[in-house]
This record gives C-alpha cells, sequence and structure tokens, in this order.
C-alpha cells in the first residue's frame, strides 16, 4: 500500500471534500456531509461539530498519515448564521490534524489562481477547471475540486507535481504560502 503523501481538505459544515494524494500520486477522494438546522440547541451544534470533526479527521488518515494537509483557509468576508460554526470547525480540524503532521493554510483566492490562473473565479469556473486538468479523476462537486486543488498545490510544494504541466501564473499561487514542514 502506498503512502498518503497530502491531504487537501476543503472544509465546510454541510460538504466537506477531502483529496488524498498518495507517494505513487494517485488521488483517492472523499466526500464528509452533514445537516444541521437554524435552530439546534448549543448541545446539539457541539454535538454536530464534534462528530464532523471525527468524520473528517477520520477520511483524512484513511489510507494512512498524511505528511501534509493542505487546508484552506477561512473566507474572512463570509456572514450569516453558521459563520460561527465554521470558525469553531476550522479549529477543531485543523488543531486535530496538526497534532499528528504538519498542516498548511491557502487562503481560498490561492487555491483559485492555481485551478484558474486568476483569484477571483466563480465556484462553477474552479470545478470546470479542475475536470479539465484532472481528467483522471472523479471530480463530481465543488468541494471536492477545491480539496483536489489544495492538494496538488502540497504536492507541488513537496516537489512531486502532479500535473505534467502548469501555466507559470497558476504555478505562483504557491510561492506565497507558508508551508509548514515543505521546503517550498
Amino acid at each position: 500500500m502506498a503512502d498518503t503523501l497530502v491531504a487537501g481538505l476543503d472544509l465546510s459544515l454541510t460538504s466537506t471534500g477531502v483529496a488524498l494524494i498518495s507517494d505513487t500520486l494517485c488521488i483517492t477522494l472523499r466526500r464528509v456531509q452533514s445537516k444541521g438546522s437554524r435552530i439546534d440547541t448549543l448541545d446539539q451544534r457541539w454535538m454536530r461539530l464534534a462528530t464532523l470533526t471525527d468524520d473528517v479527521c477520520s477520511a483524512v488518515v484513511s489510507l494512512g498519515v498524511p505528511q501534509l494537509v493542505v487546508v484552506e483557509g477561512p473566507s474572512y468576508h463570509s456572514t450569516g448564521a453558521g459563520t460561527h460554526d465554521r470558525s469553531g470547525f476550522w479549529w477543531l480540524v485543523v488543531d486535530r490534524l496538526a497534532a499528528i503532521t504538519d498542516v498548511a493554510e491557502v487562503p481560498p483566492a490561492s487555491r483559485t489562481k492555481y485551478l484558474v490562473g486568476k483569484g477571483n473565479a466563480s465556484k462553477d469556473e474552479v470545478l470546470a477547471a479542475a475536470v479539465r486538468r484532472y481528467r483522471d479523476v472523479d471530480i463530481t462537486c465543488n468541494d471536492v475540486a477545491d480539496a483536489v486543488g489544495l492538494a496538488a498545490m502540497g504536492a507541488r510544494a513537496m516537489g512531486l507535481p502532479i500535473e505534467k504541466s502548469l501555466p507559470a501564473t497558476n504555478a505562483e499561487a504557491c510561492k506565497k504560502i507558508a508551508w509548514t514542514g515543505v521546503a517550498a
């Protein structure tokens, strides 16, 4: 069995995308889904976050502990009822994974630039770019597309790019990332 080189995580309270790249550069996808309600009690919200954290972290290590986890950073301009819970969930996952491996944070605009070539592309443009670039990977939704892009960025930073070629503009997205545990 191949070792897990890098994991990419697009965290969401409803549909988290997980992409795992092995040292043989094989890509495995996972999706962790959850439902909540705006009228959930504090206890219900806490239990949902705890369960979701367990499920996401289990998906990340399902093929072995990765050498690096690349997680999409929070969108600081987001508002709405779930913003506080999303932030708590993000920190729960990062804390749990940082205890066992290196974790790097990639801003949403950098992930978008890596996949599309510009930092302000729509979700559909990102999905289309990921499907075109990674033709052998069954990318079926935005969350998984984002996770594949994040994992690909991590693999590139580790000196093992999964793409045969990548435009220089797209590759620039990796240069401003604080790669933890990686000599990028």
